[in-house]
């Protein structure tokens, strides 16, 4: 679960390195953020020459979180990090994404990020 001032990893080549959570979208007094959410993010740390710069504001996608959460089937899964994906409406701006992803994303409307993805969890 991600919520305010959380610091996390980002998982694809738009160049933003660390981004801080400062908005979960959803309604005014929503609190935390968990797989598939999205979240309004400042970019606080990113490569050099690249599409991202750091201060830049940007949505993003809630993709992996370390809080552990259940599937309907009774699985329980958990990562080792907390990662965002950074979109453009509902499509990445970036060209890959790295890392495992949960199956959720697709479900919550991100097909593109779930194709692109290395492994689907």
């Amino acid at each position: 679960m991600l919520q305010l001032r959380s610091i996390v990893n980002v998982a694809d080549n738009t160049g933003a390195k660390r981004v801080g959570v400062f908005k979960v979208l959803g309604g005014s007094r929503r609190r935390y953020a968990q797989i598939g959410d999205i979240v309004v993010v400042s970019v606080k740390s990113a490569e050099p020459r690249k599409a991202v710069k750091k201060k830049d504001i940007l949505k993003a996608v809630v993709v992996r979180q370390k809080a552990p959460w259940r599937r309907r089937d009774g699985t329980v899964l958990r990562f080792d990090d907390n990662a965002v994906v950074i979109i453009d409406g509902t499509e990445p701006k970036g060209g890959r994404i790295f890392g495992p992803i949960p199956r959720e994303i697709k479900e919550k409307g991100f097909q593109t990020i779930a194709s692109l993805a290395q492994e689907l969890v």
